[in-house]
């Protein structure tokens, strides 16, 4: 299977000159967490010019380095990642997937002669787990074991220092052993964004460091058991624009599965066959 037959055609991007809250307006409304940054030159043609993710915007906002600036004053220039690693349509799945592993990106650009012609997206690879032999595997075959967790109680700054540290997308939130929650990427850099509009300046550093993991974490969180398959739990992941799950057995937190570890299982099986 290759690129072409899984990537997404309808390519949704942001002008490198628009403020961030444009790209977080395109990003909620078609549910993606990524968007390829264009500059429009004099022909009229868009150039390809970087990528910007909601951890993008995560690390810079949650930055001393742009202090109490506010969110209007943020252009997708400053936040995105430039020279963008991009793949052609004619790759196979299991190449384009290990690039996306090893790179610990989200998603690639398609790039056919300099245009793009899709994006490519872990819920792209995700909607190809089904029939065999992924009906063979179960969670506890692929999940991360003995995930990194935060007390609802610890600092919004230290949730956002470990999910960067440990190059994570979410922890889930432990009180007194009890999944009570779950933090993302997505979740601080909305708050940062929504925080900095109704902070005055003078107060936003000291204000951004009070902030708890309760404050923004997500409750009641959905789980799947240890012993349900890999096209069930792919399936929720789908539906419900998931990008990790905590697993449980019994009650109890075992582990969490990613879309990153459904991938390592499509590159495991694409380098089988």
């Amino acid at each position: 299977m290759h690129v072409k037959d899984i990537m997404s055609r309808e390519v949704f991007s942001v002008d490198k000159d628009q403020n961030i809250h444009d790209a977080l307006k395109i990003m909620k409304k078609h549910k993606i967490s990524r968007l390829p940054v264009i500059n429009t030159n004099n022909d009229h043609v868009k150039e390809l010019v970087g990528i910007m993710t909601e951890k993008d915007i995560a690390r810079r906002l949650g930055s001393s380095r742009y202090g109490n600036l506010a969110p209007s004053h943020f252009h997708v220039s400053t936040v995105m990642t430039t020279n963008p690693i991009t793949i052609e349509s004619s790759k196979s799945i299991g190449n384009a997937a290990k690039i996306i592993i090893d790179n610990k990106i989200g998603g690639l650009p398609v790039v056919d002669d300099g245009e793009i012609v899709g994006m490519l997206t872990k819920t792209d690879f995700i909607n190809t787990c089904k029939g065999r032999p992924f009906q063979e595997k179960i969670v506890e075959d692929v999940m991360t074991h003995q995930p990194i967790t935060i007390s609802p109680m610890e600092r919004l700054v230290h949730a956002r220092r470990m999910i960067f540290d440990e190059g994570i997308g979410r922890l889930p939130v432990m009180e007194d052993e009890v999944l009570g929650g779950i933090v993302t990427a997505k979740d601080i850099a909305r708050s940062m964004i929504s925080f900095r509009k109704v902070v005055p300046d003078k107060y936003k550093p000291a204000r951004i460091r009070n902030l708890l993991v309760e404050d923004i974490m997500t409750q009641n969180v959905k789980t799947i058991s240890q012993k349900a398959s890999i096209e069930e739990v792919s399936s929720i992941m789908v539906e419900n624009n998931f990008s990790g799950m905590p697993v449980t057995d019994d009650g109890s937190l075992t582990g969490i599965i990613t879309k990153t570890d459904l991938m390592k299982l499509i590159v495991e099986f694409e380098e089988v066959n």
